[in-house]
């Protein structure tokens, strides 16, 4: 069987992208007949402010040229908070222009985004009141909860750890979000968002959260691994990483 290549665009500081997505797809190889193997280009961007968000959104044409070189079979841009801060469903657009540079240079691959991978996984489980954790500064956090309300849904909590340094934010325990989500206001809510951030470790947490709050649980990468599955026409199953990836879906 061919082996399937996973194209990342990620941050330059982001060191966790390239951990949970094999992670995950590694854990489904136990499961499933499908191989994968996996390639990054990079963005520069070391603090998580919107203007440096801004200048390294504006390196991604060229990392999505870099991985059509390696004819990937699908390409994920791996940063939640750079699509969203370039304005109300800016992954679409980003989405379609970055597929459009792989045709053009031959490699055609279909681009998926951690931005939009968030709102099509909250979509799928029917998810309409959410709550999230993030690890952005309160700004940052305001203007990711407006960018998931303008595409249906209501936010009614979101925590902010206010980490402006990308590397601290990847080198923070995977399993931190288990005792922090008890900070979460989850009532009324419909999911929980554990990590509305692709570089805020999170993976390990996942199904213990979801299996205390009885919630369907998601973070940034649990959605863009689904969202690759799902492009690639296989089974969106991954074991132990919550509801999006039990198979039902």
């Amino acid at each position: 069987m061919k082996t399937l290549r996973i194209g990342q665009i990620v941050p330059s500081s982001n060191t966790t992208m390239e951990t949970e997505i094999p992670a995950m797809l590694r854990a489904r190889e136990a499961l499933e007949p499908e191989r994968f193997s996996f390639h990054s280009a990079r963005m520069r961007m070391m603090k998580v402010t919107k203007d440096e968000l801004a200048r390294m959104d504006a390196e991604s044409d060229r990392c999505a040229l870099e991985l059509s070189d390696a004819r990937v079979d699908v390409l994920g841009y791996a940063c939640l908070v750079a699509i969203m801060s370039m304005g109300r469903g800016y992954h679409r657009q980003s989405q379609q222009r970055l597929h459009e540079l792989t045709v053009a240079n031959g490699g055609s691959a279909p681009v998926v985004s951690s931005a939009g991978a968030l709102v099509d996984g909250l979509q799928r489980i029917g998810a309409k009141k959410i709550a999230i954790l993030t690890p952005y500064m309160k700004p940052l956090t305001a203007m990711v909860a407006d960018y998931i309300e303008h595409e249906g849904f209501e936010v009614l909590d979101a925590l902010s750890l206010e980490i402006a340094d990308n590397l601290a934010v990847g080198a923070r325990d995977p399993r931190a979000p288990i005792d922090i989500s008890r900070r979460l206001n989850t009532a009324n809510c419909d999911a929980v968002v554990l990590s509305a951030c692709v570089q805020m470790p999170s993976l390990e947490s996942i199904q213990p959260v979801q299996d205390r709050l009885g919630l369907p649980v998601l973070s940034a990468a649990v959605c863009t691994t689904y969202q690759m599955l799902r492009t690639l026409g296989l089974k969106s199953h991954v074991p132990n990483a919550g509801e999006l990836l039990s198979g039902r879906y």
